[in-house]
């Protein structure tokens, strides 16, 4: 099987720089571990997120937004200052200004579209030249993950038809083959064929070996958090010591096999210990991989609990700053953490990550959307999650709240008194038009942006008002999700060597890549920028290599 290139991963990034040969001319093998229903990858189950600079949709919402405020939130996250930050800090500044610029058209160009109202993701740390979102940045794709990833998938379908692409699903790739200095194929197993639904654990056993040789190989294989032993390995310091428990934001087979792969041909991996974990995750009532968690994108107003029922500090506020909650969290001792909020609060502010779980936006219903978001009561699988998952506890009463809280986590129990003491202090804030509380100023101030007033932020009231209620608390894991780190690649997507110098027909780009340059986000991410990044490095290595092929 020879082609000009071959593509490892049939992920976004995977099917945006083969739909970028295909309108080249190129040839292509699109190989991948997994079957042909997964194609699309993670993407597929995402919610669909995107970071635009300065859109339509933001101007229309009344958000002044420009590429210099973009470029201040992205530094003040990244904080780059590593010698090795060399390429991320160049792909920064290139994406940042793809974002801005050409971005929203030549999405649009292949069929993408966004829901109107933008939301507000990763609100920061506090400080205007710190980590965080100034304004709202987060575009939803109407049609959430499906809708990113069909784009690109159909380009591919039609090189396909058009004998360009050739795929080589079920094939897992052992070894990057080297010829005088210069990466000129793939070698390893054929995997046996496989019914097994979308994302499910698949067989791993052999039928036979495969050799293949290309001008280009392009690694778009993903990162590391379906491994959980690779992430422990890999946990940074800097953010405590790693979660005896964990549950998996994806599925098992985002193992990082290929980054090992990668650096026995040479390949220079940078970063390794930035990495991107969500501290809100719930296990899913309804799995489809193993360890199956679900992300809650809160709003404002629930009281954080750690696991031992202290009121987290700032920034421990839901849905201002992931890893410096997750920097607290690490400090209490405990795995878990708890939310305790209202079912006003459940009904305005719980989004599911996840396209399965947001069924109005991925199928593309506004009437569905109206019923879901705008009526009363909270959406669908949100209701399902507060009836038959096991992280929640609904009560009528603190006392009966508390004691829910314990029998669900008996080796770490809450103290009621100290639960009723700090919840009463929160609600005493709200008899005032003003506050020292700074997570009642913050829910106050987001409700001043009418993206968040009209569904993202319930009226500020007291948890214990009963008319609000019932009272509702939720336990949350860590949920592994990102590796911001990964092959250092220079702005063609061409992978470098240990050497310093471009590794010859060698190319990466999406997750296995640190989303450009080895970890474009630095320490820290913007909401949407993780399937942005994917698009923006997928073209790139697909443009690179199509003009070395040619």
């Amino acid at each position: 099987m020879d082609a000009d290139v071959i593509v490892v991963g049939a992920g976004l990034a995977g099917l945006v720089a083969t739909a970028e040969l295909v309108e080249a001319g190129r040839k292509v093998i699109l190989v991948d571990q997994e079957g042909e229903q997964g194609i699309g990858g993670q993407a597929f189950w995402s919610f669909g997120g995107l970071f635009f600079v300065d859109s339509p949709q933001q101007r229309r919402m009344g958000i002044k937004d420009s590429v210099e405020l973009a470029m201040q939130d992205w530094m003040g996250s990244a904080q780059f200052d590593r010698d090795e930050d060399h390429w991320p800090r160049q792909w920064a500044e290139a994406y940042v200004n793809f974002a801005a610029g050409e971005k929203r058209a030549w999405l649009k160009e292949r069929g993408h579209s966004v829901f109107p109202v933008v939301g507000w993701a990763e609100r920061g740390g506090g400080l205007a030249s710190g980590h965080g979102n100034s304004v709202p940045r987060f575009h939803i794709t109407w049609g959430t993950g499906p809708g990113i990833v069909e784009p690109f998938e159909k380009l591919v379908r039609a090189g396909h038809d058009q004998g360009l692409v050739q795929f080589a699903f079920r094939h897992r790739v052992d070894e990057l083959i080297v010829s005088d200095g210069a990466v000129t194929g793939v070698r390893g197993q054929v995997l046996e064929p496989t019914d097994a639904e979308r994302a499910a654990p698949t067989s791993r056993t052999s039928i036979g070996e495969f050799t293949m040789t290309a001008q280009a190989v392009i690694v778009t294989s993903g990162g590391i958090g379906g491994n959980h032993e690779l992430v422990r390995a890999n946990w940074p310091e800097r953010l405590g010591t790693p979660p005896e428990h964990m549950i998996s934001g994806v599925p098992a087979h985002v193992d990082g096999r290929m980054l090992g792969i990668a650096e026995q041909a040479g390949a220079s991996h940078i970063n390794r210990d930035r990495m991107w974990h969500y501290v809100e995750g719930i296990k899913n009532w309804d799995p489809i991989w193993p360890l199956h968690g679900i992300r809650i994108l809160p709003g404002p107003s629930s009281i954080w609990l750690d696991g031992a029922g202290k009121r987290l500090p700032i920034p421990g506020l839901p849905g201002f700053d992931t890893l410096g909650t997750l920097k607290l969290l690490r400090q209490s001792g405990h795995d878990h953490s708890w939310f305790v909020l209202t079912q006003a609060i459940i009904e305005k502010e719980f989004a599911l990550s996840g396209q399965e779980q947001n069924p109005d936006l991925t199928g593309k219903s506004v009437r569905e959307l109206v019923k879901q978001r705008l009526a009363k009561g909270a959406t669908g699988p949100v209701e399902a999650f507060k009836s038959q998952g096991e992280d929640f506890i609904v009560a009528d009463t603190i006392e009966e709240l508390v004691a829910g809280m314990n029998a669900l986590t008996p080796d770490a129990p809450v103290d009621l008194e100290d639960v009723r003491r700090q919840v009463a202090d929160r609600d005493r804030e709200l008899d005032n038009a003003f506050t020292k509380d700074l997570q009642i100023a913050a829910l106050k101030q987001a409700r001043s942006y009418r993206g968040d007033k009209l569904i993202r932020v319930a009226s500020p009231h007291k948890i214990l008002d009963p008319k609000k209620g019932p009272l509702i608390a939720v336990r949350l894991h860590v949920l592994t999700r990102k590796s911001l780190g990964g092959l250092e690649t220079n702005l063609d997507s061409a992978v470098i060597g240990t050497d310093g110098s471009p590794i010859d027909g060698l190319y990466a780009a999406g997750e296995v890549a640190g989303f450009g340059g080895g970890g474009v986000h630095g320490y820290n991410s913007l909401e949407g920028t993780f399937l942005g990044g994917c698009i923006f490095s997928g073209r790139a290595a697909g443009r690179a290599a199509a003009h070395q092929v040619g």
